[in-house]
C-alpha cells in the first residue's frame, strides 16, 4: 500500500512537472518571437548605420548656362600692322592690314569696329594720313577670338592726305622712293611700326 502511494505520487509530480514545461513550450510557440531575439544585433541590416549607405539619389543638377565670353585682357592682345606690298608704284595703292590676335588661352571678345581701330600713316614728325580723320560714323563690330587666333582688317590708302576734322588737304604725299611708316592701332594698343616705300 505504501509503494502503491509512492508510486502514484511519483507519476503525479511528473505529469504536473511535463504539463509545466510544455506550458512554456507552448507560450513560446506562439509569442511570435523567434529564439534569438535576446539578441540586438541579429535583426541588423547593412543600412543601420547611416554612414554607410550612398546619399539617395537625387535629381541631376541642371545644366550650367554658360557664363558670357569675357573681354580679352589688353595685355594678352596683339596689335599688328602689315602692307601688301613693301614698295609701291606711282598708280599702286598700299593695302595697309590690321590683324588682332587673341595670345590667351581662353576665347575672349575683342571690339574691332571702326570704333577702336585707326589706320595711321607718318613719315617722320610728318602725320601724313589717319583713317579717323575723315571716318564717316564709328561703329562697335564685336568678334570672339579663339586661342592663338586672328581677326584681321584692311584699309586701301588712296595715297592722300588728311588732317584732323577732315578739312581739305591739296597736298599729295611725295612719291619718288620716300619711305614711309605705318602703324596699326585698336583702342590703347599700337602695333609695331611697319615701313613701304612710295614710288
Amino acid at each position: 500500500m505504501y509503494r502503491r502511494r509512492r508510486l502514484f505520487l511519483v507519476v503525479a509530480l511528473l505529469m504536473v512537472i511535463g504539463l509545466v514545461v510544455g506550458g512554456f513550450s507552448l507560450a513560446g510557440a506562439f509569442s511570435g518571437q523567434p529564439a534569438s531575439s535576446t539578441d540586438p544585433a541579429a535583426g541588423a541590416t547593412a543600412s543601420a548605420d547611416p554612414s554607410s549607405q550612398a546619399s539617395p539619389s537625387a535629381a541631376p543638377d541642371p545644366t550650367p548656362t554658360p557664363s558670357a565670353t569675357p573681354t580679352c585682357n589688353q595685355n594678352l592682345v596683339t596689335v599688328s600692322a602689315s602692307t601688301d606690298k613693301a614698295a609701291y608704284g606711282p598708280d599702286e595703292n598700299p593695302l595697309l592690314t590690321l590683324k588682332v590676335t587673341n595670345g590667351g588661352t581662353m576665347p575672349c571678345e575683342v571690339n574691332i569696329g571702326t570704333s577702336q581701330m585707326e589706320f595711321l600713316v607718318t613719315s617722320g614728325a610728318d602725320r601724313i594720313f589717319s583713317s579717323k580723320d575723315c571716318q564717316a560714323k564709328s561703329e562697335d563690330l564685336v568678334k570672339i577670338i579663339a586661342p592663338g587666333a586672328s581677326e584681321t582688317a584692311n584699309f586701301p590708302w588712296p595715297r592722300n592726305r588728311t588732317v584732323e576734322g577732315c578739312q581739305p588737304v591739296e597736298a599729295k604725299p611725295g612719291a619718288g622712293g620716300a619711305y614711309y611708316i605705318y602703324t596699326a592701332k585698336l583702342g590703347s594698343k599700337a602695333s609695331p611700326k611697319a615701313v613701304f616705300q612710295l614710288n
